[in-house]
């Protein structure tokens, strides 16, 4: 069974601590509302400090594309 938190009179609402706790979210923590079919998903916002490195494995790739995408610029800019 999910967990249940209300809505409070100011339109605000305490994720329940097992949730705060699973996913470490703390005061200060940001979260993304998207409206689904199925109803909302909370997602994290990740901060630039939490992100760095994590596309550490996929370094060559990245380069590759940003690579190309100079040359796709150049290309259209001489045209």
């Amino acid at each position: 069974m999910g967990q249940v938190a209300t809505v409070t009179s100011k339109s605000m609402i305490t994720i329940p601590a097992k949730i705060r706790q699973k996913y470490g979210f703390k005061q200060g923590s940001k979260l993304e509302f998207i409206d689904t079919e199925e109803g909302i998903l909370l997602v994290p916002v990740k901060t630039l400090r939490e992100l760095r490195g994590a596309f550490k494995s996929h370094e060559k790739i990245i380069r590759q594309a940003i690579k190309e995408m100079e040359r796709e610029h150049r290309e259209e800019a001489r045209t």
